[in-house]
């Protein structure tokens, strides 16, 4: 680090640490044990988190690497928000890395780069890293819509039980966790349907 912080650099910094802040307000399709909406950074967080504990099962992978990709994989939803999966209608891709653009506008270019590098890594799902976080990613959103205290007219247990499949096939670990959130979203949609009797 330089000795003297350069003015540009410290505004530059501050001003997309401002616009990433629009992820504490984006509302996900998710709620928390205390019956509130998630938000994207609360998501972003706790897959951090998971991601955090879950490297110690990779020896092989970068754990720097997969705590940083769970920090940006979800970034570009400051500019539009989150599309719930059971609504999205074919690849997103190409606007969250519009957005991503977008948000990342205010840093130089090399951190510009260097964060756009690791969405797309993420999102591409180009590294042993990226399909680690990909399949954590699944599974931490079904971990909040078995946990969470949803609405009455909640109706996305069943969903859920196919949400993801095709990242949370990676490992024995993976599968165990996968394997463990279908029995309690099996759990959840049970009780639900006992209500609606």
């Amino acid at each position: 680090m330089s000795e003297t912080p350069d003015a540009d650099s410290v505004f530059c910094l501050l001003d997309f640490l401002r616009r990433a802040e629009a992820l504490k307000s984006t509302l996900r399709t998710t709620w928390t044990r205390t019956g509130r909406q998630e938000s994207t950074a609360e998501h972003s967080w706790r897959l951090s988190l998971f991601a955090l504990l879950a490297c110690r099962e990779y020896p092989a992978l970068d754990p720097l690497k997969i705590v940083q990709l769970a920090i940006v994989h979800d970034l570009g939803e400051a500019i539009h928000g989150d599309i719930p999966a059971p609504e999205q209608k074919g690849p997103k891709d190409k606007q969250e890395r519009e957005d991503m653009v977008d948000l990342l506008r205010p840093l130089p270019c090399g951190l510009r780069e260097e964060m756009l590098s690791l969405w797309e890594e993420y999102e591409y799902v180009k590294t042993p890293e990226a399909r680690l976080v990909k399949a954590l990613d699944k599974l931490e959103t079904l971990l909040q819509h078995v946990q969470g205290a949803n609405p009455q007219d909640y109706v996305d247990y069943a969903f859920n039980l196919g949400y993801g499949t095709r990242y949370t096939g990676l490992d024995a670990f993976i599968r165990e966790l996968r394997e463990t959130l279908d029995l309690e979203t099996e759990c959840c949609l049970q009780a639900r349907r006992n209500r609606l009797e």
